[in-house]
């Protein structure tokens, strides 16, 4: 299962918010935006409010009506008017790289640099439990972070 779990949201995050040309699903709740992607018979939900400070929570769901995995995360943009250019720049970016790296694909590969930007994500565990931080610095400034824990749902 974990595997298939894997290479799941390999394909679930690079067909949802780190793909820029993918469009939102309809809001689940008052001022959320909402990513979903379906595969067989897995379902990835990514659901999150606000914008350079926002809060969020991703879920798989098995035959579309069992959570089996989960990530909440935190997110703050330090430098707010570097906001839409960091995300465009950096984070989306390396985002899309998630899976060419040998750590959990639950964010970015360790480290991306894209010009002035660089970005990391360092994650203690795997997919079952799991706590990290992504962090994107320009010229060497620290200018977003994000914490993020989670793994497997099980009853």
């Amino acid at each position: 299962m974990n595997q298939d779990l894997i290479k799941f949201l390999i394909e679930a995050k690079k067909r949802t918010y780190a793909n820029e040309n993918v469009k939102k699903s309809v809001s689940t709740r008052i001022g959320s935006h909402d990513y979903e992607y379906s595969s067989e018979n897995m379902t990835y939900h990514d659901t999150y409010f606000g914008g350079t400070k926002f809060i969020g929570e991703e879920v798989v769901y098995l035959d579309d009506t069992t959570p089996i995995w989960g990530m909440n995360y935190y997110g703050v943009t330090l430098d707010e008017s570097l906001s839409e250019e960091a995300m465009d720049k950096a984070l989306r970016p390396a985002l899309m790289q998630v899976g060419n790296d040998d750590i959990i694909p639950i964010r970015g590969p360790k480290e991306y640099i894209n010009g002035e930007y660089k970005y990391t994500f360092n994650v203690l565990g795997d997919i079952d439990y799991f706590e990290g931080e992504e962090t994107i610095y320009k010229n060497d400034v620290k200018i977003y972070s994000l914490k993020c824990h989670g793994g497997i749902i099980k009853r």
